[in-house]
C-alpha cells in the first residue's frame, strides 16, 4: 500500500470523512530524514571522501573546492508519493553555506547525480580536511509535513486572531475552515503515522521548502513580470501579490535537502538545496539552488 492509501485507510477507520481526506492528501508531503547512530540500514553518509565518477574533478566555485556535505543511495531511500527522487544512482551535496548565504549565489552549491553503473572511485588530491568533514553513516525514516498556511506550527499560545491576517491570509483561512473542517484531526494521524523526531537529524531530503525561501522567488519573479511590461502592481497592492505568488510556488517547488551545519561563530547555520518538482522528476539535479542561513 503506497502512503496516499495507507493514510487514506487509516483516516476513514477513525470516521473522516473520504472527501476531505483526499483533498488534504494533496497538501501532505513525507520528508526523508536522515540520521547517524540509529542503528538502522545505512541509506547514505556524512562526510569523508565522495565518490566521484572517474575523471571527475572536485566541483568548485570557479576558485576553490566546495565542501563536501554528505551522499545518498537513492535506490536505498524510502520511496514517497509525488517525489521524483532518482529510482536508483547516488546524490553528492557541496556546498559553502557562508558564501552562498553572503551572495546568494548558485556557484557556491551543487549536487552531484551519478547515474546507476558509473564508474566511480573516491576522491583524491590536495583537498583540506575541512572540505570533507567528519564521516559517518546515516539510517533513513519518514516524517510529515505540511504547508505554512495550515498554521500547525503556531505559537503555543494559539492561533493569529484573524483580523490581524493580511486579506490573502485571511481567504486562506476561511477556505481552509470550509474545505477541511477536521484539519487538526488529519494532522494529527499524519503526526502519528510519520511521526518528526525531536532528536537530532543530519538532514532532512523532501518536504516543504523554506517559506521565505519560496518568498524571496515569488519578489524575484513579481519585479522581472513588471521589468518587462508583462504586469503593473499599485504599490498598495505589492505585498497581497507577493502572498498570491507565494502561495502559488509552494506547489512547484520542494526541498531537496537541508541539514544544519556546524558554525562556532553563528547561533544556527542552515543549509541546502531547492528544486523545482518537474526538474526533479527529469533528473536534472543541476537545476537545484543552494539556500544557506546564518544567524549571529
Amino acid at each position: 500500500m503506497d502512503h496516499e492509501g495507507q493514510f487514506r485507510h487509516a483516516a476513514l477507520a477513525i470516521g473522516l470523512p473520504d472527501d476531505e481526506v483526499g483533498r488534504f492528501v494533496q497538501h501532505l508531503r513525507l520528508s526523508i530524514r536522515l540520521s547517524g547512530g540509529s542503528g538502522g540500514v545505512p541509506v547514505g553518509r556524512f562526510g569523508g571522501l565522495p565518490r566521484l565518477p572517474v575523471g571527475m574533478d572536485w566541483p568548485s566555485d570557479g576558485v576553490s573546492p566546495l565542501p563536501f556535505v554528505f551522499s545518498v543511495d537513492c535506490a536505498a531511500l524510502p520511496r514517497v508519493d509525488g517525489f521524483g527522487l532518482p529510482a536508483d544512482g547516488s546524490m553528492l551535496f557541496f556546498l559553502n553555506h557562508e558564501q552562498a548565504a553572503a551572495t546568494g549565489e548558485r556557484r557556491y552549491g551543487r549536487v552531484v547525480y551519478v547515474p546507476a553503473g558509473t564508474d566511480t572511485e573516491a576522491a583524491t588530491g590536495s583537498i583540506d580536511d575541512a572540505f570533507v568533514g567528519e564521516q559517518y553513516d546515516v539510517s533513513a525514516t519518514l516524517r510529515a509535513e505540511f504547508p505554512g498556511w495550515f498554521g500547525v506550527d503556531e505559537d503555543e499560545d494559539g492561533d493569529e486572531d484573524e483580523d490581524d491576517l493580511s486579506p490573502v491570509r485571511q481567504q486562506v483561512t476561511r477556505d481552509l475552515e470550509r474545505d477541511l473542517p477536521h484539519l487538526d484531526e488529519l494532522c494529527a494521524l499524519a503526526n502519528d503515522l510519520w511521526p518528526s523526531d525531536n532528536g537530532y537529524a543530519s538532514a532532512c531530503i523532501g518536504g516543504y521548502a523554506d517559506g521565505e525561501v519560496i518568498k524571496s522567488f515569488a519578489e524575484q519573479t513579481l519585479a522581472w513580470r513588471e521589468k518587462t511590461g508583462e504586469i503593473v502592481i499599485p504599490v498598495a497592492k505589492w505585498y497581497s501579490h507577493v502572498e498570491l505568488e507565494t502561495h502559488r510556488l509552494t506547489s512547484e517547488w520542494v526541498s531537496l535537502a537541508r541539514f544544519p551545519v556546524d558554525n562556532e561563530r553563528y547561533y544556527r547555520s542552515d543549509g541546502g538545496f531547492v528544486i523545482r518538482h518537474d526538474d526533479l522528476a527529469a533528473a536534472r539535479l543541476d537545476e537545484a539552488l543552494p539556500v544557506a542561513e546564518l544567524t549571529p
